[in-house]
């Protein structure tokens, strides 16, 4: 079973994003990532806490609101 994604939302003309997704395990999880079209490596983490775990996707979200300014901007 594979990580199923819930949402994305991306900031500065797609460059960068927060994912929350679901494990196989059920925990949730979000990180923040970037993508530099010119490079062609498609996205990477920049934020790092990819390894975090939470119960719900609630939880998950609200934890990237706190982690992530941005995010916490646009989803006031």
């Amino acid at each position: 079973m594979k990580i199923r994604f819930f949402s994305r939302l991306t900031w500065k003309g797609e460059a960068i994003c927060v994912d929350i997704f679901r494990r196989p395990d059920g925990s949730y999880g979000f990180d923040e990532f970037r993508r530099d079209p010119e490079d062609g490596r498609g996205w990477y983490s920049i934020g790092y806490h990819g390894d975090q775990r939470f119960p719900s996707e609630d939880a998950a979200r609200a934890a990237a609101r706190q982690a992530v300014a941005w995010f916490a901007d646009l989803t006031a």
